[in-house]
């Protein structure tokens, strides 16, 4: 597996929450649902995203048009991490006519409920159906349908601009979410993912991406191998000397260019990598705690259970039962 695939293997939408959104200016949405990954497409119009946090976005935009915020036009995608609440609106002055709240909950600014107020057809919701702004939007609603590690590497706010970014999916995605039939929401759910990942890949290919220190670190051919090794084979039992020595160096002199280039000792880096595994395989199958903890280098379910409550701050069990519920 390639570092970029085992980045993007991640996404898992689970009954995602999809609609078109269609407006007419003036229009603000204040979002506040706590997802941990949402993209949005604007089909048609302009849209600004605009997160309460001051740190800067990922953005493709002019100066003029930075502070965090960015400004969405026609074929342009935007994915917004969580939990940080964010805006859209068609303009940065707009106040907030509506506030999204877990659970796909819509009230007014004032506390009143709104669900139901703002329906415009299947999967479509807005002011009006005919709106100059229209946007796709896709929202992973539960932590465990998305890889910690993907989320890691991403900045709150990244912008892909319709000159750097086309996609096919758009399209067929814009027909899709408005059917409704059998068996709808898992081809909605597959969508998305498609569309996260095709968006992520472009992303990480442009020159100026902040792609992970780990991902970075690939290129050098001393801690590359060493990455590649351990992300091939975790449940083999590494240590330092076996991993400097299939590099060609010392203990020392890995030591310190894996810490220099990764931010971490090499050791580190495989604990977590293993645990991450773990993660995804608490979420994406049955397997028992003695299977997982083999097939990523722990001796035991207990040694497991340990490390992972350690780093995670629940046990396996906690968090496979998290994503159950959810």
């Amino acid at each position: 597996m390639d570092a970029l695939a085992g980045l993007l293997e991640g996404p898992r939408a689970r009954g995602a929450f999809m609609i078109r959104a269609c407006f007419e200016p003036p229009w603000s949405i204040r979002v506040e649902d706590r997802a941990p990954l949402t993209v949005m497409v604007m089909v048609r119009g302009d849209a600004w995203v605009i997160p309460d946090q001051g740190e800067r976005s990922e953005t493709g935009v002019p100066p003029a048009e930075g502070r965090g915020r960015i400004r969405l036009r026609p074929g342009d995608l935007a994915i917004a991490r969580g939990p940080d609440p964010y805006t859209c609106a068609d303009d940065p002055a707009t106040a907030p006519q509506a506030l999204i709240l877990p659970g796909a909950e819509c009230r007014y600014p004032d506390g009143r409920s709104l669900n139901g107020s703002m329906d415009l057809g299947v999967r479509t919701w807005g002011d009006r159906l005919d709106g100059s702004a229209v946007m796709l939007i896709g929202t992973y609603l539960w932590q465990g349908e998305i890889s910690g590690r993907l989320l890691n590497a991403l900045p709150p706010l990244l912008l892909l601009t319709a000159d750097v970014w086309d996609c096919p999916l758009t399209p067929y995605l814009m027909e899709e979410i408005v059917r409704d039939e059998p068996g709808q929401e898992v081809v909605l759910d597959r969508l998305l993912d498609l569309l996260v990942i095709a968006a992520l890949r472009a992303w990480f290919s442009r020159p100026e991406a902040e792609a992970p220190a780990w991902y970075r670190a690939l290129a050098d051919p001393v801690v590359g191998r060493v990455l590649r090794l351990v992300q091939d084979d975790p449940a083999h039992p590494w240590t330092v000397a076996s991993l400097a020595a299939k590099a060609g160096v010392s203990r020392a002199a890995l030591g310190r260019r894996f810490t220099e280039l990764v931010g971490e000792p090499p050791m580190t880096y495989l604990t977590g990598w293993r645990l991450a595994l773990a993660a995804d395989a608490l979420r994406d199958t049955d397997d028992t705690l003695d299977a997982i903890a083999r097939q990523v280098g722990y001796g035991s379910a207990f040694a497991l259970s340990s490390a992972f409550k350690r780093v995670y701050g629940v046990s396996p069990q906690e968090h496979r039962a998290r994503v159950v519920v959810a």
